[in-house]
């Protein structure tokens, strides 16, 4: 299960990070052609990997056959994820959905029918990997269940998204300007994100349960017992409900929601079936464990962690890329379309950048959570032999060993191993439950300093630093390539101007000049340069106004005609800045008060026939 809501949040991210690239060359047919012929050739790769399983299902080892159909099935869903790609990226089906009528207003519509094709990459899957299912497992469920019920498990992972773009999509329509220019702000996203994420981490379990199809347990000696021991551990919810996921047949059970209101207690009839009541009691037990150990608070922290981490690392990632020469160099002399490339390269980071974080960090404390939970039936019971028991039984229903491995629980093995050393020694709960105190504590000192280079990346000095480096890194770059390139050596002039660095930047716009740029701005921005300088080895009142001169024979913006005034200041000649200064003052449409200042100046010189 948590297996699929990885796919489907890479696939969301494989579709969200996408940027519009060039036309792809392909007819609308070729695109449709393509798409559907890739469609068939999964679903034929994909019968013949199964029934290659099927056939020795009847003879084979279970335990190496359950590893490889769980193999196969991981790999047909990785091979789905990127097939995914290649229609968003090569095949561009982003832009064939753009062109569907009524679409283009709500964008989340677009992102939906684009995400139901992976979902149907996923159906034939599980469509095709029935029968081996069938003949491993001994399920009863028909082909149809089986694949609706893997939908309805995994979907719900996305609704937090949709109701975040939808609603997003809505106050766009709205005709309030000033709400739409916040939402806008870096601000303003931040805010709402939060805020939406604090609505559905309260209120989300309201709708999984009905999405899931959950149903209140119905009054009887179960019911009572489970809301018995909940009064015992002081645990409020909202219902106890039956959790149809795979028509109840997997022993397991569940919580879910931060608040009493929204809190539900989740249990399969094949929980309360195949389990005696005090299997059922530690089961509960466990999961009473992760409301009291708020374990469901942290989660939410560790994905708020998360963007944190990708908001901060990212831009880490991007600086090594940029001034790694040979990739550098590769992604520039690729032939490729740059857009594509970059959009591709932003994709590429940010899923990297989320399987590590949940691999490794959220799947470190999502282990260590689950023996806590483990470790939590000794509050309330003397033994945890019933939840030991009960490990048993599943490995025994599953088939499945009882060492496989698993990123986000202990193997029951391992698990089984813990709790028969707290049968005979107690202070393993307390190291667990120290174990746990000091991971989080450590990952919040992490998280603190990751929040402050992502501040100084983004908002500090050093972030800026770090960017005017990597602007000069890819402009020396593309220099390198194109040296004859006027308007390349114009933006080295920018940059060394924005950093006081003038010597720097009157070369690289001279050089500009010289290699027959005819920009109003790197005529200006010399001219400007050379009439004002603090550093009186750089000044050069003669050429400024000439280059001032050329600048304003291009352009009659208020900004170039006052440098143009500037530059006639600095020669001297106080008539001649006085009508350029008017000319600019008229021509200003904003901030009159500066060019104003500058007329009085203009004026005192001409008057009195000096420069004060």
């Amino acid at each position: 299960m948590f297996g699929n809501f990885i796919y489907f949040i890479v696939v969301l991210l494989i579709y969200t990070t996408y940027q519009p690239s060039e036309p792809t060359g392909f007819s609308t047919a070729e695109q449709l052609t393509l798409f559907f012929g890739l469609f068939f050739a999964y679903g034929v790769l994909t019968r013949m990997l199964f029934r290659a399983l099927e056939r020795r299902a009847a003879t084979g080892d279970f335990h190496a056959l359950d590893h490889r159909y769980n193999r196969m099935v991981t790999r047909q869903s990785i091979l789905a994820i990127a097939l995914f790609a290649v229609d968003v990226y090569i095949l561009n089906m982003v832009e064939l959905v753009e062109r569907l009528p009524y679409l283009s207003v709500l964008p989340t519509l677009q992102a939906l029918l684009l995400i139901a094709v992976f979902v149907a990459y996923l159906a034939v899957l599980w469509s095709i990997a029935f029968d081996a299912y069938r003949r491993l497992y001994g399920t009863r469920l028909d082909r149809r269940r089986f694949v609706t019920s893997n939908i309805a498990v995994s979907v719900p992972v996305l609704l937090p998204w949709v109701f975040l773009s939808g609603c997003a999509d809505i106050l766009r329509l709205l005709p309030f300007e000033p709400l739409q220019r916040f939402l806008a702000s870096t601000e303003g996203e931040v805010i709402y994100f939060f805020l939406f994420l604090m609505v559905v981490a309260v209120i989300g379990p309201l709708m999984l349960q009905k999405f899931w199809g959950c149903r209140p347990m119905p009054s009887g000696y179960e019911r009572s017992r489970i809301e018995a021991l909940c009064r015992r551990a002081g645990l409020n919810y909202a219902d106890i409900l039956n959790w149809p996921v795979f028509e109840g047949r997997m022993i397991t059970a569940g919580v879910m929601g931060l608040v009493r209101r929204y809190r539900y207690i989740l249990v399969t009839d094949a929980l309360l079936n195949l389990l005696k009541p005090e299997e059922v009691d530690a089961v509960i037990a466990h999961e009473i464990g992760h409301v009291k150990r708020k374990h469901l608070l942290f989660y939410l922290f560790f994905f708020v962690g998360y963007m944190l981490f990708s908001y901060a690392i990212f831009d880490l990632i991007i600086y090594g890329i940029v001034y790694t020469e040979p990739l550098y160099r590769f992604m520039i002399q690729s032939g490729l379309s740059q857009a594509t490339l970059v959009s591709t390269l932003v994709t590429l980071v940010t899923i990297v950048v989320f399987l590590v974080y949940f691999r490794f960090v959220f799947g470190y404390f999502m282990r260590n959570f689950e023996r806590q939970a483990d470790c939590y039936v000794y509050t309330l019971f003397n033994t945890a032999g019933p939840l030991i028991s009960t490990f048993e039984k599943i490995t025994l229903t599953s088939g499945q060993s009882p060492d496989k491995p698993n990123w986000h629980h202990f193997s029951i093995a391992e698990r089984v191993r813990y709790l028969l050393k707290t049968e005979q020694d107690r202070r393993w709960v307390d190291r667990q439950d120290r174990k746990v105190r000091r991971s989080i504590a450590l990952y919040g000192v992490a998280m603190a300093v990751i929040a402050v280079i992502g501040y100084s990346l983004n908002f500090g000095e050093a972030g800026r630093r770090l960017n005017a480096n990597l602007f000069e890194t890819v402009i020396q770059r593309e220099i390198q390539a194109q040296p004859q390139s006027p308007e390349l050596h114009g933006l080295l002039g920018e940059l060394y101007y924005s950093r006081n660095q003038y010597a720097q930047t009157a070369a690289a716009y001279e050089t500009a000049i010289r290699l027959g740029a005819e920009s109003a701005e790197i005529y200006n921005n010399l001219a400007w340069l050379y009439a004002t300088c603090e550093d009186a080895d750089i000044r050069s009142p003669a050429r400024a106004l000439e280059l001032a001169k050329k600048a304003s024979a291009l352009s009659s913006e208020a900004h170039v005609l006052d440098t143009l005034a500037e530059s006639y200041f600095v020669n001297g000649q106080y008539d001649a800045a006085l009508q350029a200064g008017k000319r600019a003052y008229d021509a200003a449409t904003a901030d009159r008060s500066y060019f104003e200042g500058q007329l009085k100046k203009f004026r005192r010189a001409a008057e009195k026939g000096w420069a004060g």
